[in-house]
């Protein structure tokens, strides 16, 4: 039986991001029910106490790449940094959060491993004679159990599950690494102008369809009522691809995939890119004046009415209830 590496995301404070947290969570449960013993891994440069955090909150045994040239994300350093600590630990499952960066160097890690590939995963379980892996395919209409042989390396889905809250026991270790042949070198990094916020983090969020009508009744209508609850507000894709509201606001397999304890859909008819990334909310409310709405599937509580009658007035009663 071999181990299970999770490879640790640095944000751009340098500490590591709560995506990773979720891997620890998946990890210490395939532990459980594998016998496999789960290793962490942190890459950067000064990233020794960094590691060190990573241990003690639920990584355990961390290994940890520490040179200037891994500073910023680069795919051949850290393909290389990676590989290194698979063999160091023997691992033949590698965890990596389904990112931008997890996309790039997840791949290629897989392609010089001679590894299987399973990409997005929301589950994997490990109950059975071997892994199986879950993702969504063809815009979340299907659920894909997949089985693989050999070393794998699987990306896994943020928000799929709970990011562990716990402590652990467990030193760290340097890797011996030589970075020969890297062919490609941090240059810079362009801040995209920030715009709404980051959904996954929100307990709370107030969500727009197309039946909101158009774009200046989303702050008099929805914004309100997302305020008033101390949420966020978001959107569904047609709202975005007309141009409503920027692509941050947009719930879905092609915008955020968002799990909060309260989600309001607002006029969202609830097509299957819609549902994908919300679904896996704690509790779903739905105001829609079609009662065959796919979105009634899914909601915990349906509003068959017109939202302009419905919103304003909940927010009213929201305001009043808190005084």
């Amino acid at each position: 039986m071999g181990h299970i590496l999770i490879v640790a995301e640095l944000n751009d404070q340098g500490a590591i991001r709560e995506a990773s947290y979720e891997l620890v969570s998946v990890a210490r449960k395939l532990a459980e029910e594998t016998g496999r013993e789960a290793r962490g891994l942190v890459i950067g440069s000064g990233v020794a106490d960094v590691a060190a955090e990573f241990a003690s909150k639920g990584a355990g045994e961390t290994l940890f790449a520490d040179d200037a040239a891994l500073a910023n994300y680069n795919s051949d350093g850290f393909n290389q940094a990676i590989r290194a600590a698979v063999e160091a630990t023997g691992a033949d499952l590698i965890l990596i959060s389904n990112t931008p960066s997890g996309w790039d160097v997840a791949p290629r890690l897989a392609a010089g491993l001679d590894a299987a590939y399973v990409s997005d995963c929301f589950k994997i379980d490990g109950a059975g004679d071997g892994l199986t892996f879950y993702r969504r395919i063809f815009n979340g209409k299907l659920d894909a159990e997949l089985s693989t042989e050999g070393i794998t390396v699987a990306t896994v889905q943020p928000g799929a599950t709970e990011p562990f809250e716990g402590t652990s026991e467990g030193g760290t270790t340097a890797l011996d690494l030589s970075l020969d042949g890297v062919r490609s070198k941090f240059i810079e990094t362009k801040q995209a102008e920030a715009t709404g916020i980051d959904l996954t983090k929100a307990e709370i969020i107030v969500s727009g369809g197309r039946g909101v009508g158009d774009p200046e009744k989303f702050p008099e209508i929805i914004q309100p009522l997302a305020d008033a609850l101390g949420g966020a507000m978001g959107a569904s894709r047609p709202v975005v691809d007309a141009g409503w509201l920027d692509h941050p606001y947009q719930v879905g397999s092609s915008g955020q995939v968002v799990t909060p304890k309260l989600y309001l859909a607002c006029g969202i008819s609830g097509a299957i890119q819609h549902l994908v990334g919300m679904k896996g909310s704690n509790f779903i409310m739905a105001i829609n004046k079609d009662p065959d709405a796919p979105i009634f599937e899914v909601a915990d509580v349906g509003v068959v009415a017109d939202l302009f009658d419905i919103v304003p007035a909940l927010t009213e009663a929201v305001k009043a209830a808190k005084g």
